[in-house]
């Protein structure tokens, strides 16, 4: 029962570790949906409370809660973080794909 377990470092991106095609965009939709969930958290916001204050339907915030992302676009998840009062700011930078 002494089995060897290999170790291995992330990337960072749990996408790109797996392979999606849009590790990238998928990423930044989680980090997005991240803070949502934890402005949503930190101000004791249900679904209901959150749909009152930012007029998105509260379904939306259900699918964010449970990482049902594919629905959103960044600009999406980028307005409702900005309707919950919070700012974004994105920094790019464009590096050679690896091979």
């Amino acid at each position: 029962m002494n089995e060897e377990i290999e170790l291995i470092r992330g990337s960072g991106n749990i996408f790109r570790d797996f392979g999606h095609a849009n590790a990238e965009i998928e990423h930044l939709r989680a980090v997005l949906a991240a803070e949502i969930i934890g402005t949503l958290d930190a101000r004791g916001l249900s679904t209901r409370g959150a749909e009152a204050e930012t007029g998105t339907p509260a379904a939306d915030f259900s699918r964010i809660r449970r990482a049902k992302l594919d629905r959103f676009s960044i600009e999406r998840l980028m307005g409702i973080l900005a309707r919950l009062g919070r700012k974004v700011e994105i920094s790019v930078s464009v590096h050679p794909q690896a091979a």
